[in-house]
C-alpha cells in the first residue's frame, strides 16, 4: 500500500517533464489572415484651407485712421461698393487751398488778358481820351489859322506853332499807347499760363488724394474677411478687407512632399468640415503645387481642389479634411500591409502551406492605409502570415492562429 502511495508523485512529475519537453519541441505559433478578393481604393487623407474660387482684397492706397467702415463679415455688396472710408479732413483742406490758388492765378491771368489792371488801364485810357480832345481842339485851330492866313490876316508862324503842338500830342499818345501795351506782355502770359497749369495740378492730385480714402470693392461678391476695426491707424497696403464669390469654393490641400506621387489632376476629392458633421462636398484635384513649402515640421505641395458652394455653408478660411481617392481597382486580392516584408531587399510575403512557411516574392499594386494589392505572388484563400517577432525561415515548421 506505501509503495503505490509513492508511485502517484512519481507520475505526476514524469508527467510534467513529459509535457515541457513537447512544448519546447513545438513549432512557434504565427497569426496569419486569409488573402480575399474585393474592391480597393487608395485614399489619400490630410488636411486643408478653403478660400474663393475668386477673390480680392481691399487695402488702403494711402496711411490715415479709418474712419468709417461700410460693411462687415458675410455681407454681399456689389462692384464699386463703399467699403470703407479713410479721414479727409487733411485731403479736404488741401483740396480747398488747391482750388483757392487756382481761382487767384485764373483771376490774375483775366486781368492781364484785358489789358492790365484796371486802375492802370483807367488813367492810360483817360489821359488818351484828352490827347484827343485836345488834337481835335488843336486841328480846329489850324484851320482857322490856315484860311486866315489866306485871307492875310494870319502869320505863317502862327501856324507852325500848331503844328508843332499836334506833333508833340501825336508823341504823348504814341508814349502813352506804349505804356498800355506793356502791362500784359507774351511773356507774362506764359509765366501766368504756367503758373494756372500748376495751380490746377494741384487740385487734380489733392482730389486724387481725397478719393483714395474712400475704398471700394473691386468685385461682386461676399465679404468674408474684415481686418481692423475704425478708429485704427492704416499704412498703405493694410489690409481693410477680403471680398470673393463663396458659391465655388479653391481648397488648398496640403500633401507631403512623399505622398504627392499618388495624386493627379482629375482625381476626385471628398472635403469634410468638422464643424458640420455628415455634411461632404465634393470636387476634383485641379491644379498640383509649383513648390514644396515648409509647414511646421512637414515639407507639403498645396494641390487645389475646386468644389461647389451653392448653399454657401462652407466659409471660405476653414480649415478642413480632405480624402482624395488616388487610385482603385474593382476586384483586387488583398491583404494587410503588415503581411509584407523586405529581404534581401527584395519584398514578400510568408504564405502558411500545411504545417510550414513558404516564402514568396510579391508585386504590389494599389495601397489604401491598411491593406495592399498584390498583383503577383498571392491568390485569393492564400493564408498569409501576419507581423511577428519570430525569425521565419522558408520550410520552417510552424503552429498557424488564424486572426
Amino acid at each position: 500500500m506505501k509503495r503505490a502511495f509513492w508511485l502517484v508523485p512519481v507520475a505526476v512529475i514524469g508527467g510534467g517533464l513529459w509535457w515541457a519537453v513537447q512544448i519546447k519541441n513545438a513549432p512557434p505559433e504565427v497569426r496569419f489572415t486569409v488573402a480575399k478578393t474585393g474592391p480597393l481604393v487608395d485614399t489619400l487623407v490630410t488636411n486643408g484651407k478653403v478660400e474663393p474660387a475668386a477673390y480680392a482684397a481691399v487695402r488702403a492706397e494711402r496711411a490715415g485712421t479709418l474712419a468709417k467702415l461700410r460693411v462687415e463679415k458675410g455681407q454681399t455688396v456689389g462692384v464699386g461698393a463703399v467699403v470703407a472710408e479713410i479721414d479727409n479732413a487733411e485731403y479736404q483742406n488741401a483740396v480747398e487751398a488747391a482750388e483757392a490758388r487756382v481761382a487767384q492765378v485764373q483771376a490774375e491771368l483775366n486781368v492781364q488778358q484785358s489789358g492790365g489792371r484796371a486802375s492802370d488801364l483807367a488813367d492810360i485810357d483817360g489821359q488818351l481820351a484828352k490827347l484827343a480832345l485836345d488834337r481835335q481842339q488843336t486841328e480846329k485851330e489850324l484851320a482857322t489859322v490856315g484860311r486866315l492866313i489866306a485871307k492875310n490876316a494870319a502869320t505863317k508862324q502862327e501856324a507852325q506853332v500848331l503844328e508843332d503842338r499836334l506833333a508833340q500830342l501825336q508823341q504823348q499818345r504814341n508814349a502813352l499807347q506804349s505804356r498800355r501795351a506793356v502791362l500784359f506782355t507774351a511773356a507774362d502770359r506764359s509765366v501766368l499760363e504756367a503758373r494756372l497749369r500748376e495751380a490746377r495740378t494741384a487740385v487734380a492730385a489733392a482730389r486724387d488724394k481725397q478719393k483714395q480714402g474712400v475704398l471700394r470693392s473691386p468685385m461682386a461678391g461676399v465679404v468674408y474677411q474684415v481686418d481692423p476695426r475704425a478708429g485704427a491707424f492704416l499704412n498703405p497696403g493694410d489690409l481693410v478687407a477680403n471680398i470673393g464669390r463663396v458659391d465655388e469654393l479653391l481648397v488648398k490641400v496640403f500633401i507631403d512632399e512623399p505622398e504627392l506621387g499618388r495624386v493627379a489632376p482629375g482625381m476626385p476629392a471628398v472635403i469634410t468640415w468638422d464643424a458640420m458633421p455628415g455634411k461632404q462636398w465634393e470636387g476634383r484635384v485641379e491644379k498640383m503645387p509649383l513648390q514644396i513649402v515648409t509647414m511646421g515640421t512637414r515639407q507639403v505641395g498645396e494641390v487645389s481642389v475646386r468644389i461647389p458652394n451653392d448653399d454657401k455653408t462652407l466659409p471660405p478660411g476653414a480649415n478642413i479634411n480632405a480624402a482624395i481617392r488616388s487610385r482603385e481597382a474593382a476586384q483586387a486580392v488583398t491583404i494587410p500591409k503588415e503581411a509584407l516584408r523586405r529581404e534581401n531587399g527584395v519584398q514578400g510575403v510568408y504564405v502558411v502551406a500545411g504545417n510550414t512557411v513558404q516564402w514568396r516574392a510579391v508585386k504590389i499594386g494599389v495601397t489604401n492605409i491598411t491593406h495592399a494589392q498584390v498583383t503577383e505572388g498571392v491568390a485569393a484563400g492564400d493564408r498569409v502570415v501576419l507581423a511577428t517577432d519570430i525569425v521565419l525561415k522558408p520550410g520552417m515548421a510552424v503552429g498557424a492562429l488564424a486572426e
